[in-house]
Order: C-alpha cells, then sequence, then structure tokens
C-alpha cells in the first residue's frame, strides 16, 4: 500500500512538471545569451577584448570536445552564442537541450576565464526548415552582429570624450547607423577597419583530416580519418555567395571549414 501511495505520488509530482513533455524537431538552433557579465567583465577593454572572445569560442570547442552534444557548426559574437544542430539528445526536450547547454556554458567560461564572480547564460530554441532557413537566421545574426558592433563602438567612443554613460545613451538615441558611423569617423574610428570578428562574428565547426597510423595486424600503413574543433575568425558575409556556398558545405559535409 505505501508503495502504491508513493508512485502515485511520483507520477502526480511529474505530471506537474511544466514543459516537460516540450520537445523541438532538429534541425534547429540553440541560442545562448551572456546575462550578469558587466560585473566581471570590468577589467576588460572596451568595447571589445580579444580575451574574451577567446574565452568564449574555447568554451564553445570544449562544448564540441566534451559535453556529449554533437553540435554541426557554432556562430558567436559578443556574448551570444548560436549553436546548431541536426540531430538532438535527449529526444529533443527543450528544457534539458536549453538548461545543459545554458551551464555548461557558464561553468565552461568560468573556468576558462577564472572568473570570481558567477555568470550565467539563458537559452533558446529556434526551430529552422531546411538549409535556406539556416543560411537565413545565420544571416540575421550576423546583421545582428553589425548593429551590437556599432552601438558598441558609439557607446564607448562617446563616453571617451568625456560623457558619462547616461548621456551616452542618450546621444546614441535614435541615431540611425549612418549617423553613429559618420560621428565616429569624425572621432578617428572607421569602423570598416576594425577587426573581422568583431564585425561579422565567429564560426566554429568540425574540419577533416587525415591521419597515418600503422596497422599491426596488415603490418602496413593507413590513413584513416579524423575531425578537429577549428575556428573562422574572418567569416565571409553569410549573404554573399562565398557565404552561401561555405555553410552549405558546412551544412552538409562538416569537413570545410
Amino acid at each position: 500500500m505505501k508503495g502504491q501511495n508513493q508512485a502515485r505520488h511520483k507520477y502526480k509530482a511529474r505530471d506537474r512538471e511544466i514543459y516537460a513533455d516540450m520537445k523541438a524537431i532538429a534541425p534547429l538552433f540553440v541560442r545562448a545569451d551572456g546575462r550578469n557579465f558587466k560585473g566581471v567583465l570590468s577589467t576588460f577593454g572596451k568595447p571589445y577584448d580579444e580575451r574574451l572572445a577567446k574565452g568564449i569560442v574555447k568554451a564553445v570547442e570544449l562544448l564540441f570536445l566534451n559535453s556529449g552534444f554533437n553540435p554541426k557548426l557554432a556562430y558567436l559574437f559578443s556574448d551570444e552564442i548560436n549553436l546548431y544542430f541536426d540531430d538532438v539528445p535527449f529526444k529533443g526536450r527543450i528544457e534539458k537541450l536549453d538548461s545543459v547547454l545554458a551551464s555548461f556554458l557558464a561553468s565552461a567560461l568560468t573556468i576558462i576565464l577564472d572568473f570570481k564572480d558567477a555568470i550565467a547564460f539563458d537559452a533558446r530554441v529556434i526551430p529552422v526548415c531546411g538549409e535556406e532557413a539556416v543560411l537565413e537566421y545565420l544571416a540575421q545574426r550576423q546583421a545582428e552582429a553589425w548593429r551590437n558592433h556599432i552601438n558598441a563602438y558609439g557607446y564607448y567612443g562617446l563616453q571617451d570624450t568625456g560623457l558619462s554613460e547616461k548621456e551616452a545613451e542618450k546621444r546614441l538615441k535614435g541615431l540611425k547607423a549612418a549617423d553613429v558611423h559618420e560621428m565616429l569617423f569624425r572621432l578617428g574610428i572607421n569602423l570598416n577597419e576594425t577587426p573581422k570578428w568583431q564585425r561579422r562574428g565567429i564560426l566554429i565547426a568540425r574540419q577533416r583530416y587525415e591521419k597515418e597510423g600503422y596497422d599491426p595486424k596488415l603490418a602496413e600503413k593507413v590513413t584513416a580519418t579524423r575531425y578537429k574543433v577549428v575556428s573562422l575568425w574572418d567569416p565571409p558575409l553569410f549573404r554573399s555567395e562565398e557565404g552561401r556556398n561555405l555553410i552549405h558545405q558546412l551544412v552538409d559535409n562538416m569537413d570545410e571549414l
């Protein structure tokens, strides 16, 4: 009788879990966004610091290699990480995908950059249907990287002139991208000459390579196919022909970066 009551209560508790049975079907993106980064990045350069970019790249590489997940590619800029999957674990359960990926990235980045204060990522799932949808999603995020690039340089560029944070925000409010671009040019900053990874983001994927070895059973040299995780810090514009071809190769073959 006691066992029956425990089983009944357990079932009811499981039945009350919100979103426990909500699933997503691959292909899909999981987008993770950093939270509470301002405090831990107080000693980092502004508007960009290569240490943070390298730390996030390393965290994503660890996710490729040591998390049990198998993303096909990743695209990141600022503190945003977009992971593309054509196959997902946990039977596609959204709560598991979001929570495990976000927590892995937060803990990995904390260790890599030796943060003393807690950070977090939130995560969301974005289903995509077909290669064209994958390309369009990446192109939209790359456009957001460019907008973020303009606003970040504008915000900190104005502070360098003596404005406070609030004054800089007020000055930028309502300005078009071209206006910010021109304002920064007068301050000696040419946004077209900043590092490409700041303007276009960073692409991460697996690359195929051949490794020679020796088979003692056959008593001869053999060649095996292996994969390594590599990062591209100067990706093409995804809407360009070069960009479209690159994404097509990665989505189809996983070995062209």
